[in-house]
């Protein structure tokens, strides 16, 4: 008898904690729908401040606006975490034009590839090209020695989840130019790693290897690379671009931390955050500005309903994700150096759309978490709670804490290659409704998690 009662209690006291967590979760909502202050946050990153490639002045000025923003809360802590990061500038704007076999120009939308060498003047070349990267590394010297190679690999849009398909696209980036130097070409051209058809040129980080030449490395607009193979039909094309960008030594440069103290674990840290850099095209609007105002306002949020969480919450806005992740890094080894716990890490880094899910790069036991999570956000129409990717900052953290769990947060990926590394990716193309959800759900569960670790 004594044993049923006292299961009967445990049942009452969990039901209790239940609807506990259901009210609270539901003010947190109305908190970030109501009274949230994410969409004017955006306006200040993307329009006071602007792109952020890391070691530029812009960078500078988030990492300055974001502190005193944080300071403004009265967290328990603020404060910056010192770090080295790469310094690549574009420098003057690329120019690029088509000739025909006829002569006729045709000028194009282009973007360097960050990390790319300049071309030294105008350079100039026929171009063949290559459906998949795969096609180049089978193809013959002759076919490619002393002239452009065009790598015009689509993204696939049968896949539903469109980061596979990014995933499918991503080596043309990061490999193109090794693989194109290898067989001596002058420049290799990318088609944009964009779903849409548009004339909007994506950037992003592409690599060189010590053993091989350098070659300066583009992208062209997806409208621009359907042109261009179109001309290839009917013979030869030349290419026509300048190039001014150039790397510098590493600059010094900051992590953006705040915390709110642990009130029975202190030692112990959940670790969650964005990206403050961006490319240096468009404003950074969704890569990753909507990240960090997603995390930045969670911590308010939880802030301002006097939440007395069990674990010290830490917020990070890591610097330099786009081109070396020396951010996320640096901070794995400064927090295994000091002998943190780290528990459990979250990132926000895959646009401010509507919110889907979370995923887990962890133990089948804390994917079971996870999951058991999934009740609490389906009046919020969340639905993704599953075994997947945390994210590129908070990654390092598996290698100085093994076991640790990382979650990612998962919003409708259907629109955010419409943006990424481009131009358009602008404060204007952020849903405020959308963003407010996205940082009401990234605070629900950091809730979550120190209640439940």
């Amino acid at each position: 008898m004594k044993r049923i009662v006292f299961l009967i209690l445990i049942l009452q006291f969990d039901a209790k904690a239940q609807i506990n967590d259901s009210i609270f979760i539901r003010n947190i909502y109305n908190e970030a729908l109501s009274s949230g202050q994410a969409y004017e946050n955006l306006r200040g990153l993307c329009k006071d401040v602007g792109a952020r490639l890391s070691g530029s002045a812009e960078a500078q000025m988030a990492i300055e606006w974001s502190k005193r923003k944080l300071e403004s809360y009265s967290f328990d802590k603020v404060y910056l975490q010192e770090i080295k990061v790469p310094h690549w500038e574009r420098g003057t704007k690329e120019s690029g034009w088509l000739r025909s076999k006829n002569g006729t120009l045709t000028k194009i939308s282009l973007l360097a590839l960050g990390g790319s060498i300049g071309t030294n003047g105008i350079l100039s070349g026929e171009i063949v090209e290559f459906q998949h990267l795969d096609d180049l590394k089978k193809a013959k010297r002759g076919q490619v020695e002393g002239k452009i190679v065009f790598l015009n690999q689509a993204m696939d849009e049968q896949q539903i989840v469109t980061f596979k398909a990014y995933g499918g696209c991503y080596a043309i980036r990061g490999e193109g130019a090794i693989e194109a130097a290898k067989l001596g070409a002058k420049a290799v051209v990318i088609r944009s790693i964009g779903m849409p058809i548009d004339n909007h040129p994506h950037t992003g980080s592409m690599r060189y290897s010590e053993e091989i030449d350098k070659i300066p490395a583009a992208a062209i607009s997806t409208q621009d690379a359907e042109h261009l193979a179109k001309m290839l039909q009917n013979g030869k094309v030349e290419f026509i671009l300048e190039m001014d960008c150039r790397s510098f030594p590493d600059a010094v440069s900051y992590n953006v931390i705040a915390e709110i103290t642990g009130s029975t674990n202190s030692n112990e840290y959940i670790t969650f955050g964005g990206h403050l850099d961006s490319w240096d095209t468009g404003e950074g609007a969704h890569d990753d500005g909507a990240g960090v105002i997603h995390c930045m306002e969670a911590l308010r949020i939880l802030k301002t309903m006097h939440y007395k969480p069990k674990h010290t919450l830490r917020l990070v806005l890591f610097m330099n994700e786009e081109n070396g992740n020396m951010g996320g890094k640096t901070y794995a080894q400064w927090a295994k150096d000091r002998g943190e716990i780290q528990i459990a890490a979250l990132e926000s880094d895959r646009g401010g759309f509507s919110p889907r899910g979370f995923n887990c790069d962890g133990s089948t036991e804390q994917v079971k978490l996870l999951e058991s999570l999934a009740f609490h956000f389906k009046p919020y129409e969340l639905h993704i709670f599953e075994k997947g990717y945390g994210g590129v900052d908070i990654g390092p953290l598996k290698e100085t804490y093994p076991g640790i769990p990382l979650f990612g947060f998962v919003p409708d990926s259907q629109r955010y290659f419409d943006f990424h590394h481009a131009p358009s990716d602008v404060f204007e193309n952020v849903n405020k409704r959308e963003l407010e959800l996205g940082c009401a759900a990234n605070c629900a569960m950091i809730y979550l998690l120190d209640k439940n670790l």
